[in-house]
């Protein structure tokens, strides 16, 4: 028999606007959690949605506080996935290393006397990370703390368009790439017709930290998308079965998504292009 004690506890951690959370979404989960539970190796305790703040400015995107509401309308009956707005509340958009830097904080010091405020890992313009409070520094991977020891991971789960976007100029910094893969991890559910073994094999960087990239087969297959659920609302068709219930009556209720919320941040640039092509300059 296996012992449940010497298993690594996990916390899968998604990031993503979330516009709207749809049953794919929810099934990013499940299909990460049985694959770990399926190793003997890893017991999957939580995972967090996180969705994106209202800088991130990407065309289309409702405001945070709706979709926020509709994750936690979506996950009220789930027993261990759970939405977390901290992200979505900040003024300026985070990268998501330091959401995963916040999270492995959280677990790291439970304490509810640590105030959200107090936690923020966010630094001036111009100030280099050195900077920053020393509760977001980078995590120790090899920590011989024995009181840290136990600490559950914090990995990033997405789909392959995501871990693909890495390959994209200016949207993602090499560092923050770098460290998400060898301190956190990453558990990317590939969807079909994404090759995404190849594309590790064609970065360096990924290729030198595979063994800390979890791939998990989509074997029943699932394409819904919320850019697709989006379109089917601007065209009054039906949504049903592709997102829960409750966010149907959510979305219909606040009569969202609409062609002129479509347009919304239209010829913005993106708040990570924005910032990195800005960053390349200095």
């Amino acid at each position: 028999m296996e012992d449940p004690d010497k298993k690594t506890e996990v916390v899968l951690l998604a990031c993503g606007s979330f516009n709207p959370i749809t049953n794919m979404h929810l099934r990013l989960f499940e299909l990460a959690k049985d694959y770990f539970h399926e190793t003997g190796k890893y017991k999957v305790i939580k995972g967090i949605i996180s969705p994106v703040g209202d800088a991130y400015k990407k065309k289309g995107l409702i405001s945070a506080n709706h979709r926020v509401t509709m994750a936690k309308l979506a996950t009220k009956n789930s027993d261990w996935v759970e939405v977390d707005d901290w992200e979505s509340s900040q003024s300026e958009w985070l990268e998501t290393l330091k959401v995963l830097r916040y999270h492995h904080q959280k677990l790291l010091c439970p304490d509810p006397t640590n105030s959200l405020q107090n936690a923020i890992p966010l630094t001036k313009p111009g100030r280099k990370r050195k900077q920053e409070p020393n509760r977001h520094d980078p995590v120790k991977k090899k920590n011989q703390n024995p009181d840290i020891k136990s600490v559950p991971q914090v990995k990033l789960l997405c789909g392959s368009d995501m871990l693909e976007s890495f390959g994209i100029p200016n949207l993602w910094k090499l560092e923050d790439i770098t460290e998400i893969v060898e301190n956190h991890g990453l558990v990317c559910i590939s969807r079909a017709g994404n090759s995404v073994q190849k594309f590790i094999y064609e970065s360096d960087i990924l290729w030198r930290h595979k063994n800390n990239i979890h791939l998990v087969e989509e074997w029943i297959a699932n394409d819904i998308s919320s850019t697709k659920i989006r379109r089917a609302l601007r065209r009054g068709q039906s949504i049903r079965y592709l997102v829960p219930d409750v966010v149907q009556a959510y979305i219909e209720k606040n009569n969202l998504y609409s062609p002129e919320s479509e347009d919304r941040n239209a010829g913005v640039v993106l708040a990570p292009l924005q910032k990195h092509a800005s960053d390349s300059k200095n």
